[in-house]
């Protein structure tokens, strides 16, 4: 019984470790409440970054809600974005909108589901994304490893398009609208911090 016990211990401790912090909660309440700020870049300035090509094509920002983390090893992406973001602001920012919605992540896409909508779905998707984050320097991965499904973050970058020598491309939306294959931000990230949300 006491070995029994003992197992039961090592098998709750793993838990608490890998899973129980795996969400952090703030409560109800809007807490990213504006839109990604996206600013036309004029003359840009294409750069090789991991020997591909990748050309900016806006400053981007963004406060949001983390609303679900992905990481990717195996696809082709993954050596340029090894983290995707599902992220939330305006109402999708709040706990008590989100615990209504049902959020998943698989194959480079964001999908979602309720069996009652707390909110409008235009306001839904107007109001989410699934963004790529490509951090541009070791600071920017660190900070990427530390997110988690709820956190609060601030981030600038660049949304961009890559070309491989091969002829392959990834680009970028440039829209907030947009639904479906393509419609994710591709995102050279610059700056990135969670931010400390105060009870």
């Amino acid at each position: 019984m006491i070995k029994g016990l003992t197992y039961l211990l090592i098998f709750l401790g793993i838990w608490i470790i890998f899973f129980k912090n795996d969400r952090v909660e703030y409560g109800p309440g809007v807490l990213a409440p504006h839109e990604p700020l996206q600013t036309k870049i004029e003359l840009p300035k294409p750069f090789v970054f991991k020997e591909e090509l990748y050309t900016p094509l806006a400053n981007f920002s963004i406060q949001a809600k983390v609303l679900s983390k992905e990481n990717y090893s195996l696809d082709r992406g993954a050596a340029h974005s090894p983290t995707d973001l599902a992220l939330g602001w305006g109402r999708m920012s709040d706990e008590s909108i989100i615990e209504h919605i049902e959020i998943s992540q698989s194959g480079r896409w964001y999908r979602w589901r309720a069996e009652k909508l707390p909110i409008p779905i235009k306001e839904i998707e107007r109001s989410s994304a699934n963004m790529h984050m490509i951090p541009a320097n070791e600071e920017v991965a660190s900070i990427l490893d530390d997110i988690k499904e709820g956190h609060i973050i601030r981030l600038k970058g660049k949304l961009v398009r890559i070309d491989s020598p091969d002829g392959g491309h990834w680009q970028s939306s440039l829209s907030r609208n947009d639904t479906g294959g393509g419609s994710c931000e591709l995102i050279f990230v610059e700056q990135l911090n969670i931010e400390e949300i105060l009870p």
